[in-house]
């Protein structure tokens, strides 16, 4: 009986010990991981296409407000797919109420706006299967007629942003 209560005195507390220990693994691999997922920011501040590019990967530049209803709604879906293509493309998010100057040089008229470009600036255009599911505004130099930019106007779901980065060449979504 004694060796028993022994080895109960022994037992309990190591188990607790290794649960302790079990449960602080688990949340600092967790940490990882997430950290890893998102190393850079949804949102930004500024937009210089000349950097964003310099990743070389297709770009998702949403224009909206953290206030904004329609942008509220869309915002899990814009963060699920900006973590979920870390390393694919370049999806972004600007405050236009807090930094308007950043919306300077493009066509915002209404938010949410979506900007879609690839990697060496020249605007994304949409393959015929994309276009019939999904309204996209074109905008042209009207001195040249040269395409500047391609924009969708509201709100989009997870999936039809993740259907465009995938017709832009995006792999693996």
């Amino acid at each position: 009986m004694k060796n028993n209560k022994k080895l109960f005195q022994i037992l309990v507390p190591l188990v607790i010990l290794v649960a302790i220990g079990g449960i602080w693994f688990l949340k600092d691999s967790q940490k990882i991981t997430s950290a890893a997922q998102d190393n850079t920011p949804l949102e930004i501040t500024q937009v210089d296409l000349k950097t964003l590019g310099a990743q070389g990967l297709p770009m998702m530049i949403d224009f909206g407000a953290d206030a904004c209803l329609p942008c509220i709604q869309m915002a899990p879906a814009l963060k699920s797919v900006h973590e979920k293509t870390q390393g694919k493309a370049v999806v972004k998010f600007v405050d236009v109420w807090k930094h308007e100057e950043a919306a300077m040089g493009f066509p915002v008229q209404v938010i949410p706006t979506q900007f879609f470009i690839h990697p060496d600036g020249t605007p994304y255009e949409p393959s015929d299967e994309v276009a019939i599911q999904i309204p996209f505004t074109h905008y042209t130099n009207k001195d040249s007629g040269e395409a500047v930019f391609t924009v969708h106007q509201g709100g989009l779901t997870e999936e039809q942003m993740l259907l465009i980065l995938k017709d832009m060449g995006v792999k693996t979504l």
